[in-house]
């Protein structure tokens, strides 16, 4: 992380009360989420507000709102408060001249959620002095979140790494939906293994969490069903092709990316 900025007119600002009174700004879902898990947890916290309040009379005021929204939002508030975000991949530089902190939970959350979605999820922070950083680790540990400093530098990969492990997968899960509601079964039945898979990935790591036909070298079957794919949803070979490279690469032990490019599998 790189060192935390001198910034002594702002720091030099309005003590922080105790409990601190934190408003949210935004009622989109994450919004909605935290303004919940923090009045659960103790915080003194306002019901989500709009985009573009100021929230004068706050000790913090945390964004949750869109990344493109986050400077023109920060402008809108009045010196003096501490001033957050929830992006995963956007620095707290563009919340200056405030002091500034980052909270991005590595959690998906829908509007009804609560204190105990958050718990025992990662927390990445950041703060632009040494008391912006303490706050944003005070509000991640009152949900019961493991925070960890993350550095302007790492915030792309970090938050590639959170849309593989989250976004891509809902996409890879569809794919298999849609080939398993073909064949007769669905969701419900896919479920289950997936459940497992990803317990066992936890458990173990990837390269002893997998399984299959790659795993084993059975290259016959690994045919048939790409000629499965092939008839019954074409556009889903070059995925399933990229997969296979992958997976072929991690059951080789090479868990940084698959292998040059191979003949197709006809």
């Amino acid at each position: 992380m790189r060192e935390l900025e001198r910034q002594p007119n702002i720091s030099a600002a309005r003590p922080l009360a105790s409990p601190p009174r934190v408003a949210v700004v935004g009622r989109g879902r994450l919004g909605t989420a935290l303004s919940t898990g923090f009045r659960q947890s103790g915080i003194c916290v306002s019901d989500p507000l709009p985009r573009g309040a100021d929230a004068a009379g706050f000790d913090a005021i945390l964004l949750c709102v869109p990344d493109a929204e986050i400077g023109p939002a920060a402008a809108l508030v009045s010196r003096g408060a501490l001033v957050g975000h929830c992006s995963g991949a956007t620095s707290v530089d563009v919340l200056a001249p405030h002091e500034r902190f980052s909270l991005h939970p590595l959690m998906t959350v829908t509007a009804q959620d609560g204190a105990e979605r958050f718990a025992g999820a990662g927390a990445a922070i950041a703060g632009s002095t040494e008391r912006a950083l303490d706050f944003a680790r005070t509000l991640a540990e009152a949900l019961r979140m493991r925070p960890f400093e993350l550095a302007d530098r790492d915030r792309a990969a970090y938050h590639a790494a959170a849309s593989i492990a989250s976004n891509f997968l809902i996409t890879l899960e569809a794919a298999a939906e849609r080939l398993a509601v073909g064949a007769g079964a669905g969701r419900e039945a896919l479920a289950p293994l997936v459940r497992a898979t990803v317990e066992n990935w936890t458990r173990l790591g990837p390269e002893r969490a997998l399984t299959g036909p790659i795993a084993r070298g059975d290259e016959l079957t690994v045919a048939a069903q790409r000629a499965a794919i092939s008839d019954r949803a074409p556009d889903l070979l070059p995925m399933f092709d990229a997969l296979v490279d992958a997976t072929r690469a991690l059951a080789d032990g090479d868990p940084a990316g698959p292998r040059a490019p191979e003949a197709a599998i006809a």
